[in-house]
């Protein structure tokens, strides 16, 4: 076993992780620990922009951009939170553009942007243009250009590391415990700070966006050490995603004109938000999908509907929504300007379907796309030990693996790739200043005796189940009792179902008894933090019993502000009891109404 010391750790390395890491780097001997080779994080995915009220091409305003961020997070987001990243957002994409990230460009030089579903002029209610974009590549440009600041700026890095467990002193943060995957050998590393961006843990659902490494690793090692989890009961289901694949097809293809289509031909959207029509928030549009699904509107039957960016569809429909470009001319599009907008999207669709979008129109579904909950943090990246929002010293989170809570009930599209940037460098600061002002605390009497104790169960099990079976298990009970539209007695059932695969869980056992990269002892392990989580989501969801955002409940169809306008705070402690508590949102000066768009 080899030990570390660093003032701060950063466990991640997606957009949260370099940021944090580069922050904190400026000031403190930092190392970011990734499970992945950075430039291979989950945050070069996002495609469609990240949001910041730069008014480049027409009027916008930081508190417009607030405003559309509390109402899409359907008054559930703490508005100090929501107010802080907004204001900070302008800042956050001048600082990537001065950091060389290639941003589209008008005429005129300014950053481009491009409407995104739920921003609005406040005024009219109509859509505005405040997605800052890299043609839709945005997050892997982003990704790209922090990890080579993070080069430049020597942060030390140990790539393919998997972090399995958090070392506490005395109630402070003093290091983690990772496994060097090329070797199977533990290190122990000791620090003063630790910060967690490990991503989401979208791979509980059985069609998803998120990558095979979206296991919930952070918010599982955090409840491990008795720690709470914020808000789980909401997940985003992302409203296009390509049919059965469930990989995404950026909210940039309506900002660009593209409609949605049923079976029959009709552009749907209509019905449901009559101002913004396509570009409604994600959970109202996902649930308006499956509403014609159900209704048997879907393409031939199926569960399906188009996303139609066929040029001769965005212009019929600019035309009769009177849409117009900046200068006032009626807003037009044709296939090869669609190309250089959209490539990476075409390409998906040609190699993954065989369907052309310049020519033909795209199958589409929801997917389960973002987790809105994970370790409770302040706008600053302080983890959150209790109901009360104590801090736990040394303890910081950001990005998807954080729960701040900017997003509440329901992320407002570009505002993942924002809260990353914004809070990832937060977070760095408040540690690098936490570690300067602090000793390095002592470490536990067996560091590793925990994570050790972890694997040697694994190792000895009976064998008699299967990691596949249970796995797909699930992503299917918790797909179809947890997703979109949920009733009390679907969510008991996956409840019994997630609760009986746990047990069975106990009986998988590595068929790779090697050393050396054996990702088949990481994968039961990962199994184990998203059946912990989802069991934790399905508790959190029965307990509410109300609709709001990507928690929409057939048995309980309204929001409720009297009983539920609060934060749910669970806990799994190691006896294996449950405990739920809460507590309230911020509220500042926006006031619940009913949504609309």
């Amino acid at each position: 076993m080899k030990t570390h010391q660093f003032e701060v750790i950063v466990v991640g390395a997606g957009g949260a992780g370099l940021m944090a890491g580069l922050y904190a780097s400026r000031t403190a001997k930092t190392a970011i620990i990734s499970k992945l080779y950075p430039t291979r994080s989950h945050t070069g995915t996002a495609q469609g922009g990240i949001g910041a009220a730069l008014a480049s091409q027409e009027e916008d305003h930081p508190e417009w951009h607030t405003y559309d961020t509390v109402k899409g997070s359907d008054y559930l987001g703490d508005q100090d939170a929501i107010e802080f990243m907004c204001e900070e957002a302008v800042k956050a994409v001048y600082e990537l553009e001065h950091m060389g990230l290639p941003f589209d460009r008008t005429p005129e030089g300014k950053i481009s942007q491009r409407p995104f579903g739920g921003h609005t002029n406040n005024v009219t209610g109509k859509p505005v243009r405040r997605a800052c974009y890299a043609a839709d590549r945005t997050g892997h440009m982003i990704l790209q250009t922090l990890y080579q600041q993070c080069l430049k700026n020597k942060v030390n890095f140990f790539d393919e590391f998997q972090v399995i467990d958090l070392l506490m002193s005395n109630g402070k943060a003093a290091g983690v415990v990772a496994i060097e995957l090329a070797t199977g050998e533990l290190h122990v590393f000791h620090a003063k700070a630790v910060i967690f961006a490990t991503g989401g843990h979208g791979r509980i659902w059985e069609i998803t966006s998120n990558a095979y490494a979206f296991t919930g690793d952070g918010p599982a090692v955090f409840m491990r050490r008795d720690l709470p989890l914020e808000d789980l009961e909401f997940f985003q289901f992302h409203p296009t995603g390509i049919y059965k694949l469930g990989i995404l097809i950026t909210e940039g293809v309506r900002g660009e004109g593209g409609v949605l289509i049923n079976g029959k031909g009709e552009r749907f959207m209509e019905k449901y938000a009559p101002k913004v029509k396509d570009l409604a928030s994600r959970d109202v549009t996902s649930r308006a999908i499956y509403i014609e699904i159900r209704e048997g509107n879907g393409v031939n039957g199926s569960n399906y509907v188009y996303l139609d960016v066929r040029p001769e569809s965005v212009n019929k429909y600019a035309a009769i929504d009177g849409r117009k470009n900046p200068d006032g001319t009626p807003y037009t599009v044709t296939g090869e300007q669609i190309m250089t907008r959209l490539p990476d999207i075409i390409d998906f669709c040609r190699v993954y379907l065989g369907v052309d979008p310049i020519t033909q129109p795209m199958p589409i579904q929801p997917t389960a796309h973002y987790a809105m909950g994970g370790i409770p943090t302040n706008k600053y990246g302080e983890a959150i030990l209790d109901e009360t929002n104590k801090v736990v010293p040394g303890l910081y989170a950001a990005g998807e693996c954080a729960c701040v809570s900017v997003h509440g009930a329901n992320r407002l599209g570009t505002n993942s790739l924002l809260d990353l940037v914004v809070f990832g460098k937060y977070s760095g600061l408040k540690a690098a200043e936490y570690a300067l002002g602090t000793e390095y605390p002592p470490l536990p009497e067996d560091p590793a005796g925990f994570a050790q104790a972890q694997f040697e169960r694994i190792r000895q099990a009976d064998g008699s189940e299967n990691l596949f079976d249970i796995a797909t298990e699930m992503k299917k009970v918790m797909f179809d009792d947890m997703g979109i539209f949920r009733s009390g007695k679907g969510m008991e059932n996956a409840l019994q179902v997630v609760r009986d695969l746990k047990k069975r869980y106990l009986h998988v056992r590595p068929t790779d008894t090697g050393s050396i990269f054996n990702m088949e002892m990481i994968n039961v392990w990962e199994l184990g933090n998203l059946l912990d989580l989802a069991e934790l989501t399905t508790v959190s969801a029965i307990a509410r019993t109300e609709s709001r955002g990507g928690h929409s409940r057939e048995d309980y169809p309204d929001r409720d502000d009297k009983q539920w306008l609060k934060h749910s705070m669970i806990w799994l402690h190691p006896d294996g009891k449950i405990d739920l508590k809460y507590k309230p949102v911020v509220m500042t000066k926006y006031e619940p109404k009913v949504r609309t768009y």
